[in-house]
């Protein structure tokens, strides 16, 4: 009987190792508030949401493709489809570049916020690789807009963060504090600081300048 007893208690531990194995990794998004926003304020963030998409050949533009293969090779652990990974780099750059964001910025926060999970969800029911609030279509999209798309997603999680950017004056510290809703605090700057330096980049990417604003 103690033999089988043991065998029992090994089987489910084994079953209960391979549930949590296969678990769909937890986002670590907070509660990020929802606020009001000014209408001017409304309409600039719409109208960036709205803008024209990754444009075909970006990926093989001779100031992309090596970022592009740099990272790609950075991420082939998580995101194991090659053509999958060309795809989502390629959007992190565009999206970043055409907000005034540091493309290692993005990629550190879509390492902490999803783990590169496009279908995470937090417990505050923040969405996709950058856990966008839902709520966020309604204030400055559309209620059809799906946040588990890749570039619709990167869209509004680079547009907020600029918007973010923008309002702390520069502050990453406490811009990444209200993206994450954990304003004050120091572990979520902390974190995505950290991840950043794991997709530091040896190859040059476009200039950015953290000081710009979206596109009006």
């Amino acid at each position: 009987m103690g033999g089988q007893g043991n065998l029992r208690r090994r089987w489910r531990g084994a079953v209960l190792a391979l549930a949590l194995a296969c678990a769909p990794l937890s986002a670590h998004a907070g509660a990020q508030a929802e606020e009001a926003l000014a209408p001017s304020v409304a309409t600039v963030l719409s109208r960036a949401i709205s803008d024209r998409p990754v444009p075909p050949d970006y990926a093989n533009r001779d100031d992309v493709a090596p970022w592009i293969a740099e990272m790609s090779a950075r991420l082939a652990a998580r995101v194991p489809d090659a053509a999958e990974r060309r795809d989502l780099l390629a959007t992190v750059h565009y999206e970043a570049i055409r907000a005034g964001l540091d493309p290692q910025l993005v990629l550190g926060v879509i390492h902490h916020e999803s783990g590169f999970k496009k279908y995470a969800v937090s417990v505050a029911d923040a969405r996709g690789y950058m856990q966008v609030m839902p709520f966020w279509t309604r204030l400055i999209g559309s209620p059809e807009h799906n946040l588990f798309h890749l570039r619709t997603n990167l869209r509004y999680g680079c547009v907020i963060l600029r918007h973010y950017l923008d309002r702390e004056r520069g502050d990453l510290f406490r811009t990444l504090g209200r993206y994450n809703g954990s304003l004050g605090r120091s572990e979520y700057p902390a974190a995505v600081s950290a991840a950043m330096r794991r997709y530091e980049a040896r190859t040059p990417s476009l200039p950015v300048s953290l000081g710009a604003s979206i596109p009006r």
